[in-house]
């Protein structure tokens, strides 16, 4: 081997390393945040809220998973604080085992028969504390991604972080399949506790794999120029006014679609359906797979294409499904039913999820990225979705079982995004390393010689 191809070789390696750290930590993270959501469809009713019936049980559960988004925003603007000031890395570690360890000790709590209020109240905090740490982690990660990325490739490389947001959630919905196979005794009493007590695993690996990644050249760059800022969260808003409420509402229908379909609809189907667990939750398994594929072809579409036009048409056809999607899933047809996941997700959502992480990161410049994108990131979550299951189920059931108003409630959310992202700017051949400014009269960003 030339000693001319061996710094190529190690810069390939490390590119490997940085997006396996990106996907796999994401999938780790995101497993234990979205383990909370099935377990919110499927358990936590009667286990923490027996006082009430079962449907009121079940949103008083969707309330404990809507109120960690309150959290988000506040660990977006801590984290993503820290992170423009000290670098990615060390954010990236801390946000994982704050996740981690958190989902380890909900598998840990006493149910309401056993500590009676104590148990729902310990259950929230914790919720919280989860939701903290989840506000910043996807945001690192995915610009850990595409700060490393080659030229005219940060959609693909980008994608590697929300790749892994996909897999957590396919992980999630493959574990609660198969605990859901056991005896509703065996589920309720012990069964349930199993896919949060494995976290403990996961979370060490992906310790390991995120400590050994080092800081991206972007970040190394920008210190050495320039001080950091003192509130990078203040000026992002402050430099990129339009920029930021352009993620704000770019991310209410992906996000709120993200949770709407795989926790919403699996509760819709196994409640108000009374359709089989293992149906179900097929379907939420073949939507993540097909999510994953969607997700990687459309962000590489970015590359050449643009980002808006791909993430208006995620938006748009997503619209297009809301009423077919439970069409299909009213058939109580199984293979009917993982199709209508499979399309939703795998396209509509894909055309959304895929472009939106190197997009978001386009849109501020380096010393402010971290704060600027996690921050109005969760913004978009608290409005989107978090209270999506929850505002599912209340028009679900305040229209007796139709489901027509969560069809309406969906196309509002889309038509919302499509315009935000038009409005906002195209972002794929800008140059990342600058200190890019939006000129708010103008909507275009400042001549190089003029950034500030």
């Amino acid at each position: 081997m030339s000693d001319q191809m061996q710094p190529q070789i190690q810069a390939r390696s490390k590119l490997r390393h940085v997006m396996a750290a990106a996907a796999i930590g994401s999938a780790l993270e995101w497993y234990d945040f979205f383990i909370y959501g099935a377990a919110s469809a499927l358990v936590f009713g009667p286990l923490f809220f027996p006082q009430f019936d079962a449907t009121v049980g079940t949103m008083a559960s969707f309330a404990t998973f809507a109120v960690s988004f309150l959290a988000r925003p506040f660990g977006g603007l801590f984290f993503g604080h820290f992170g423009d000031k000290w670098g990615r890395k060390p954010m990236l570690v801390a946000t994982l085992l704050l996740v981690g360890g958190s989902t380890f000790l909900m598998g840990l709590l006493p149910t309401y028969a056993q500590i009676g209020i104590w148990a729902p109240i310990l259950l929230l905090l914790l919720r919280l504390v989860q939701g903290f740490g989840a506000g910043a982690e996807y945001g690192g990660a995915v610009i850990m991604s595409v700060e490393y990325a080659p030229p005219g490739k940060r959609g693909l490389y980008g994608s590697f972080a929300p790749m892994g947001t996909t897999v957590g959630n396919a992980l999630a919905g493959g574990v609660f399949y198969v605990v859901g196979l056991m005896t509703c005794e065996d589920l309720f009493t012990w069964g349930w506790r199993i896919p949060f007590l494995v976290s403990i695993v996961l979370l060490a690996f992906g310790v390991y794999i995120r400590a050994k990644v080092n800081e991206t050249p972007v970040f190394q760059e920008a210190r050495a120029k320039r001080p950091p800022l003192k509130l990078p969260a203040l000026e992002a808003v402050r430099r990129s006014p339009r920029n930021f409420f352009v993620v704000v509402g770019a991310r209410l229908a992906e996000n709120a679609l993200g949770y709407l379909f795989p926790v919403f609809g699996l509760n819709y189907i196994i409640n108000n359906l009374h359709m089989p667990r293992d149906v179900a939750m097929m379907g939420v398994i073949l939507g993540n797979a097909a999510l994953v594929v969607g997700l990687v072809f459309f962000a590489w579409l970015s590359d050449k294409v643009g980002r808006r036009p791909v993430y208006i048409f995620g938006a748009l056809f997503s619209a297009a499904c809301a009423f077919p999607f439970f069409l299909l899933a009213n058939t109580l047809d199984p293979t009917l039913i993982a199709l209508a996941f499979m399309v939703e997700m795998g396209i509509g959502s894909g055309a959304m999820f895929g472009p939106q992480a190197a997009y978001f990161c386009e849109l501020f410049g380096p010393r402010l990225r971290y704060s600027g994108f996690a921050f109005a990131r969760e913004l978009g979550s608290i409005i989107a979705g978090g209270p999506a299951p929850l505002i599912a189920a209340l028009l679900v059931t305040m229209m007796g079982g139709a489901t027509w108003g969560v069809s309406l409630y969906i196309v509002l959310l889309c038509l919302i995004t499509a315009l935000a992202v038009w409005w906002g700017p195209e972002t794929y051949r800008n140059d990342i390393t600058a200190e890019d400014v939006e000129d708010s009269r103008e909507g275009v960003p400042l001549p190089a010689g003029q950034r500030v």
